[in-house]
């Protein structure tokens, strides 16, 4: 039989409840890795992918938490390490998309709610697992689902463009941090993916054929095909790999300035 490739992991994935973090919880589970899933506000989504961990052969732990605040988040790393263990894998995916509005137009609270959830919690959960896993003997893994929009600016975007771009640059200064200490911190810039952030293509194939016209692929990803470059990031494949972005977006990106 084929060695699974995450065996002996514990990975927190936040946002599991639906798109990339599901996906990525249960392709984790196929691999050997026990999972914990957090999410906001869909309960139902979270027990879901917590079955399908469970029917893979590892244990699962669902967890609700706002990641907004710090307190919250340092509360589920004392929960999760008293009632399964010390996790050894973060998949920081939980995020909220761009508001539509143009800069001009956008409230404080506009502003706030995308980078507190897109950039302030991914970094609360950087620093928890950090200092749990400094010290244990164990290898860590950070793995922070970014965007192409970290490159690619769209009006109506700007909070999440500036989160998606300050947690590239978190990522990156994270790998300086951490080379000498045996913890690997990597990003994933997905394009358009087939997830409730894309719902309207999800219902509408005629507004899906229309979306990726601008990809060269001339299709959106499934959630599956990110999570299954972040097994890859997870592995002992992936050890020398450090502080870098691996885009997966159907050649969008070489697309931008075509025509020009």
């Amino acid at each position: 039989m084929e060695a699974k490739r995450l065996n002996g992991e514990l990975a927190v994935v936040t946002g599991a409840d639906s798109g990339i973090g599901q996906a990525t919880a249960i392709a984790f589970a196929r691999e050997g890795a026990d999972v914990v899933i957090t999410y906001l506000h869909d309960r139902d989504g979270a027990e879901q992918t917590a079955r399908e961990v469970e029917a893979a052969g590892r244990r699962a732990a669902v967890f609700q938490a706002d990641q907004r605040e710090s307190k919250n988040v340092r509360q589920l790393f004392q929960d999760v390490l008293q009632s399964i263990g010390l996790p050894t894998v973060l998949v920081n995916n939980a995020g909220v998309d761009a508001t539509g509005k143009h800069v001009k137009d956008m409230t404080d609270e506009d502003w706030d709610l995308v980078i507190r959830t897109n950039l302030s919690g991914p970094f609360y959960y950087c620093r928890e697992f950090i200092r749990g896993i400094e010290g244990s003997g164990r290898h860590g893994t950070i793995i922070n689902i970014t965007s192409v929009h970290q490159e690619i600016p769209r009006a109506g975007a700007a909070g999440y463009d500036a989160s998606k771009g300050g947690l590239r640059n978190l990522t990156t200064t994270l790998a300086l941090e951490l080379s000498e200490r045996n913890i690997n911190v990597n990003n994933i810039a997905p394009g358009m993916v087939l997830t409730p952030m894309n719902q309207q293509a999800m219902d509408d194939p005629e507004a899906e054929k229309q979306q990726v016209q601008s990809i060269p692929m001339k299709r959106a990803a499934k959630p599956e095909e990110i999570a299954h470059v972040a097994v890859f990031l997870a592995s002992e494949q992936a050890r020398y790999i450090q502080g870098t972005t691996i885009v997966v977006d159907g050649a969008l990106m070489l697309f931008q300035g075509q025509g020009a």
